[in-house]
């Protein structure tokens, strides 16, 4: 999946670059559907497929109780390994975030 040969490179010219730089780190990725995960990434190719592992999946639901007021709920599941589609929204890597774990 991962090109390994220049992984010890740290310039980034192109999108799949900064993908490379992030590999066994936190990262976030934004689905369709206003779904959430974040895990590590283990794998990805030039389609932008990922490998995530110890995923931590949140799913945010809007729901009406009987005042017709609308409730936002969050659903959480976590997942030992997922492999995510390419066509997700958005993906952030842990560190850019101003994260540390």
């Amino acid at each position: 999946m991962a090109d390994t040969e220049d992984a010890g490179t740290s310039s980034v010219s192109e999108p799949l670059d900064l993908v490379r730089l992030s590999l066994d780190e936190i990262v976030f990725v934004k689905l369709r559907g206003d779904r959430e995960l974040k895990g590590r990434l283990h794998a990805y190719d030039s389609h932008c497929n990922l490998v995530l592992g110890d995923v931590e999946e949140t799913i945010y639901v809007v729901e009406e109780d009987e005042n017709e007021q609308e409730i936002l709920r969050t659903i959480k599941k976590q997942e030992e390994m997922l492999f995510v589609r390419g066509a997700f929204r958005d993906a952030v890597p842990g560190r850019a975030r101003g994260l540390s774990y």
